[in-house]
């Protein structure tokens, strides 16, 4: 069984998938404590008091801490009901429960997304696209793993400062990812024309979180 904090239809607005009509997967639970979060009402793990039924879930239109205990085929009817076929599993942390099960089962529907922390194991079927955010010296004290790395076909690095640029540039130390973005984390100013300048020097790519600017989750 799963937690599950939401389902919704939205437009990616990240990464290589900006654009993409999308059906998200919002899971309940995130031990990474990242504090410029902006989904933290996936944060509490196991509170029964916040555990609500199905439907009550699926009628949810506001961010919340409830969730639902959904089995993967059951969160396949549900979503079978939206008309996006790309499914983007997310959280939270989603990686920190296991979704192998889910993923294999979404990909008879269409293409599946996992957004990560690269703090846990990626075990996902094969065919799913794997964008990590590498979450460093955050305050759940996780760190990121190698295998998380190996495995992405996308790196997606939120910026606040030029530490987090830097911390990405070791964290590579040679590796060659498929892709690389820097991701202005609130739109701000400053941390914007940082990632240009790091994208102009690197040759990575600049995510700009369009969804937020067209005014849609």
């Amino acid at each position: 069984m799963l937690r599950v904090n939401e389902i919704f239809p939205t437009i990616q607005g990240e990464a290589c998938w900006t654009g993409m009509p999308a059906t998200f997967i919002r899971l309940q639970g995130c031990p990474v404590g990242c504090s410029w979060c902006d989904t933290k009402h996936t944060w509490p793990e196991g509170h029964e008091r916040k555990k609500v039924s199905i439907d009550e879930l699926l009628k949810k239109v506001d961010p919340a801490p409830t969730w639902a205990e959904m089995s993967p085929d059951k969160v396949v009817t549900v979503v079978s009901d939206y008309q996006p076929r790309h499914f983007v599993i997310t959280g939270g942390e989603p990686l920190a429960q296991n979704i192998w099960i889910l993923t294999a089962k979404l990909q008879t529907l269409g293409t599946v997304q996992v957004e990560t922390s690269g703090t846990y194991p990626v075990h996902v079927a094969p065919g799913t696209w794997v964008t990590v955010s590498p979450k460093l010296n955050m305050g759940g004290g996780l760190t990121v793993l190698d295998q998380a790395l190996n495995d992405a076909d996308e790196i997606k690095m939120p910026v606040t400062g030029q530490h987090d640029i830097d911390n990405l540039v070791a964290l590579l130390d040679g590796r060659k990812p498929k892709s690389v973005w820097l991701q202005p984390v609130s739109q701000g100013v400053e941390a914007t024309a940082l990632c240009v300048q790091a994208c102009l020097e690197h040759r990575w790519r600049l995510s700009i979180q369009t969804h937020k600017y067209v005014g849609v989750r």
